[in-house]
């Protein structure tokens, strides 16, 4: 069995950002001692399912798990270690947000084991920080930047892009500025309008108009150039890194690798001893989470077996997602269908004759103009 990763989900946010459609909440309190035993316990079950397997890495996300208590992040720290094989270089992430508050709490989170940090910084434009109804502000962006990089050996933040108004020559700008201030891994996002969001609803009145496709293009293809001038590389379609400094954590699930998913919402991908590769969710709400743990030991609501087209699929939806492309043998060992039962030859090849995708050391890979139209390749190559 290949390496696992583990990822634990704490829903809370101090604040719900306008654009976020992810599963996060705000509460005035939060009964923090039930919850850390509850994500121990389902921890605990998913290891008695899986077996002692090795561990490559852990990923602290949210909501904000900055919020979380650091000893809680110290338990579920140790108990994995004492449930699994960790890699000697086991690699532990811990999402957080450049606030003065969570700031403070970074020195406790690495003393707790936590050896690499994502901040999510989204802008150091002030106006862009109003706007995507951030609770920080450029100065406080910035000194937790620099606090993190003194305290974390990896480091990794965030930007939005494509946002109202954005030129490119001040895109440019403020990436350089933050790539100064850490210049190991960047995940960038476009800004995008998600159902049931409160930009939803004011894009739906007209209150903004976002970039075009063009100009959204050419902001992303800024980015790639800026971030080579302080070495870093595409590696994933929107994630950067210097050689070395990729997120391992992210780069399971990129290249269709188990990983158990804990926490409310979660979601996780296990191969049994048989072969079988077990898809499961958990119930979003974090006090049905809560509840349906403490009663039964688990808060899964769904699980299935994937079948060998899913399998397939997901692996080629992921894969192709990487610069390095995805291997034909990956895909077939995945799911155990052959390369050519998983994808239309035909249309891969019509694709590739129109510079979309390529076929490079055997793996076949997304040119950068097919990575703009990825979403619309896919469809089209998967049986």
């Amino acid at each position: 069995m290949e390496p696992l990763a583990l990822y634990i989900h704490w829903p809370f946010c101090a604040a719900k950002c306008p654009y976020c459609d992810f599963n996060s909440h705000v509460r005035e309190t939060v009964d923090h001692a039930a919850f850390a035993a509850a994500l121990r316990t389902e921890l605990a079950r998913e290891a008695a399912r899986t077996g002692r397997r090795k561990l490559a890495s852990i990923f602290f996300g949210g909501g904000t798990p900055s919020l979380m208590r650091p000893d809680t992040a110290a338990a579920l720290i140790e108990d994995a270690a004492r449930l699994f094989d960790p890699l000697p270089d086991l690699e532990i992430t811990l999402e957080a947000n450049p606030t003065s508050v969570e700031r403070e709490k970074l020195r406790d989170f690495r003393a707790a084991g936590v050896n690499r940090a994502s901040l999510g910084v989204q802008a150091l434009d002030p106006s862009a920080l109003e706007f995507l109804g951030r609770k920080h502000d450029t100065p406080e962006a910035i000194r937790a930047l620099e606090f993190a990089r003194e305290i974390f050996p990896r480091l990794s933040f965030d930007l939005i892009y494509a946002r109202p108004g954005q030129q490119e020559a001040t895109w440019r700008a403020e990436l350089r500025r933050a790539l100064a201030l850490a210049a190991d891994h960047l995940s960038l996002y476009q800004l995008t309008i998600e159902p049931g969001t409160q930009f939803a609803t004011l894009h739906g009145r007209g209150a903004f108009a976002l970039p075009d496709g063009e100009e959204a293009a050419r902001l992303y293809l800024a980015t790639a150039e800026e971030a080579a001038r302080f070495g870093l590389l595409r590696y994933e379609i929107s994630n950067y890194a210097k050689p070395g400094a990729e997120s391992r954590h992210n780069l399971a699930y990129w290249r269709y690798g188990d990983y158990i998913g804990i926490g409310a919402g979660a979601h996780q991908r296990i191969t049994l001893d048989d072969g079988t590769l077990l898809a499961a969710r958990r119930h979003r709400a974090p006090e049905e989470w809560l509840a349906r743990v403490q009663r039964d030991g688990h808060a899964i609501t769904e699980e299935e077996a994937l079948s060998p087209q899913d399998r397939a699929r997901e692996a080629l939806l992921m894969g192709l997602r990487l610069a390095e492309g995805v291997d034909p043998a990956r895909i077939a060992l995945r799911s155990g269908l052959s390369f050519e039962d998983s994808v239309d030859t035909r249309m891969l090849d019509t694709l590739a004759g129109e510079g979309l995708l390529a076929w490079r050391h055997g793996r076949l890979a997304a040119t950068p103009d097919g990575l703009l139209r990825l979403d619309a390749l896919l469809p089209l190559l998967l049986r």
